[in-house]
């Protein structure tokens, strides 16, 4: 039995590999034509004449596809959507998120729950701390002047508020960013 001759060059980079409006219409089950409107439209990206970019175009027409599924409206002059304009869109929405995350990591942005829960724990204790200001004092104003207990009960509320006023801002550091704190210190 005769082996087939065939070409099994095993290819590693396609980034820069063209193919025919044919190819791409095979692949997208579309008629040449329609590639050819794509390439106007900025979907297919094309190489020279008659030749596209495969990579770049699936790319595109995937990420078209994805739009039009969940309904995208930016759209171009010619009501079709506007894939460098979606483009650029998520670059600055992944921006915005890498600015976000790097704010965390530094302490100059803290998530909600974080917030909540240091706020939660510092009300507790101050409750907790003002709650039992009368059951510590009590005894000693006994028999006391006037004065004396407006001064040391006023003495008593301002403890407890400057414990409010001593928070540590390492407390709202969220779990995931403090192990690596270190790194950016050295």
């Amino acid at each position: 039995m005769a082996k087939a001759d065939t070409d099994s060059t095993k290819v590693t980079d396609i980034d820069s590999l063209t193919v025919s409006a044919a190819v791409l219409g095979g692949i997208f089950g579309v008629t040449d034509r329609r590639v050819r409107q794509m390439a106007e439209e900025g979907i297919i990206v094309r190489a020279a004449k008659g030749r596209y970019n495969l990579v770049e175009s699936l790319k595109n027409y995937i990420l078209s596809l994805k739009l039009a599924a969940e309904g995208a409206t930016i759209d171009g002059p010619d009501g079709e959507i506007d894939i460098d304009e979606e483009k650029a869109l998520h670059e600055r929405v992944k921006r915005h998120i890498s600015e976000l995350k790097l704010q965390t990591m530094r302490g100059e942005l803290h998530k909600a729950e974080d917030v909540e829960k240091v706020m939660s724990d510092m009300l507790s204790a101050f409750k907790t701390r003002v709650m039992n200001i009368p059951s510590k004092v009590a005894p000693i104003l006994e028999d006391r002047d006037a004065g004396y207990i407006k001064d040391r009960l006023t003495n008593e509320v301002v403890e407890a508020l400057n414990e409010l006023k001593d928070y540590d801002p390492k407390a709202f550091y969220s779990d995931e960013y403090v192990e690596g704190e270190e790194d950016y210190e050295e």
